[in-house]
């Protein structure tokens, strides 16, 4: 099962208050993600990554104690915590697209375990179920091992999915967008048709192996 989504995007906590695009040139932005490190320097190249580890405590705390300037995190985390107030910038998703199952809780039971399916069968949000099974098909058919920046967002509309899909090379910065619409009931096919897709636009180049 797939409990309700929250909010997929990923956000910016700044120490001063300032947005992505105000950030003084310089600006130190905390993260441990290629696939963030490689979509912000696709915007501010006139920026400083900094490699940062640890939880939501110690990133937000590095953040106010001045070690960074900001740092990027997933909204939902932050949401959970009960911590939207430190959110300076929500970042768009047609440009920072998410991890493929950001936001979304994915439950587990023993194979064969009918009474428990049926309890944890009650908790599926069957829309969050096909937009994750969207993105972890794109994930899984471009090769989700490999360590450059994939990422997917797939949005339900009714009986529509829109899935948009995003490769990068973290040495020379290149980024491809490409997106797919289709029926939501086809949600794994979906998935698979946009790394085809993509892998026809040269993504195996910028990941460093071919599609599977």
């Amino acid at each position: 099962a797939v409990t309700k989504r929250l909010d997929p995007r990923d956000v910016l906590v700044s120490n001063g208050g300032a947005g992505l695009s105000q950030m003084p040139t310089g600006s130190r932005i905390g993260t441990g993600s290629q696939r963030r490190s490689v979509q912000l320097l696709s915007q501010r190249r006139d920026i400083l990554i900094v490699d940062m580890r640890g939880n939501i405590d110690t990133r937000l705390r590095k953040c106010s104690g001045g070690e960074v300037d900001g740092v990027v995190m997933a909204a939902a985390a932050l949401n959970r915590m009960n911590l939207d107030h430190r959110i300076t910038e929500y970042l768009p998703t047609d440009i920072f697209v998410p991890a493929a199952g950001q936001g979304a809780l994915g439950i587990e039971i023993r194979d064969g375990d009918g009474a428990v399916e049926e309890l944890v069968a009650l908790l599926n949000h069957e829309p969050s179920r096909l937009e994750v099974a969207a993105e972890r098909a794109f994930l899984r058919a471009l090769g989700g091992g490999c360590r450059e920046p994939i990422a997917a967002l797939g949005i339900v509309d009714g009986s529509l999915l829109h899935v948009c899909g995003m490769v990068a090379n973290s040495a020379t910065g290149e980024v491809m967008h490409a997106d797919i619409r289709g029926e939501a009931s086809q949600a794994e096919r979906l998935g698979v048709d946009l790394a085809g897709r993509m892998t026809e636009m040269g993504a195996g180049k910028l990941i460093g192996r071919c599609a599977q």
